[in-house]
């Protein structure tokens, strides 16, 4: 079950400080849809962790600051981080949490599957994903239970849809990393967002406790404040669950 924490991730989510600010003349002419947020590089910053923290993309971010092909950043470093307005809109924040439920279109209800896949085909899909996009199944298998059970027809309070309770605004944020549409209401898409934001969050934390609290209460939080008290549980019953399934045994 959830940890009861919305409203203190939502507030750490939109306190991004984007402003839509021209371009300086020296880092070149912006994309359309872009704003510019300004940053000072902290010791362990990288360009993909910020793209990702701030909603940008990370090729457009190394060129508009001319970092090179090592892309390389120092402490103390100022530069402009080309965001993605329509992300940030769409309030997706730095993880899975951020944002509020809005009314259904009619094309998200077209996306909603003709049945309700049986929680052994949610577990094969999971773990078939994972294994294709190099996440450890049996960790995106634990998330998806603590997460919803198993179970396509979750959808909280917040938005978060299906067996992995991602946001719509997730699963657009991850159709960069996989160069597809993805439909998270559908539980091939649902399993692809899921899992492809692991494997993200994988890639910008020190360690797995960081990557699952990452996962729920956003990669910018955990970086700047470590993990909340809120997500401490959900970490321990993750990695015990993942535990269950390594020795064979079910998840509950």
């Amino acid at each position: 079950m959830r940890i009861p924490a919305t409203a203190v991730l939502a507030a750490a989510v939109i306190s991004t400080g984007v402003v839509a600010t021209p371009a300086h003349a020296d880092h070149g002419t912006l994309p359309p849809g872009r704003s510019v947020k300004h940053y000072t590089v902290q010791p362990g910053d990288t360009a993909t962790g910020l793209a990702v923290r701030f909603h940008a993309w990370t090729a457009e971010l190394v060129s508009h600051n001319h970092l090179g092909s090592s892309a390389s950043l120092q402490a103390g470093q100022r530069i402009e981080i080309p965001v993605v307005r329509s992300a940030v809109r769409d309030g997706n924040g730095d993880g899975n949490r951020g944002g509020t439920a809005g009314g259904r279109t009619s094309a998200e209800s077209r996306d909603q599957p003709a049945t309700t896949p049986s929680r052994e085909r949610v577990r094969s899909k999971v773990a078939t994903v994972a294994r294709r996009r190099g996440v450890d199944p049996q960790l995106a298998l634990a998330v998806s239970w603590q997460e919803s059970g198993w179970q396509m027809q979750h959808v909280s309070s917040a938005g978060a849809i299906g067996a992995m309770q991602v946001l719509p605004s997730t699963a657009r944020w991850m159709e960069w990393y996989v160069d597809h549409d993805l439909r998270p209401r559908r539980l091939h898409g649902n399993a692809v967002t899921g899992v492809t934001l692991l494997g993200v969050l994988a890639d910008n934390t020190r360690n797995r406790r960081r990557q699952v609290a990452a996962y729920y209460q956003g990669l910018g939080a955990v970086q700047e404040h470590g993990l909340y008290d809120e997500s401490r549980p959900y970490v321990d019953n993750v990695l015990a669950i993942k535990r269950r399934l390594e020795q064979g045994k079910p998840p509950a």
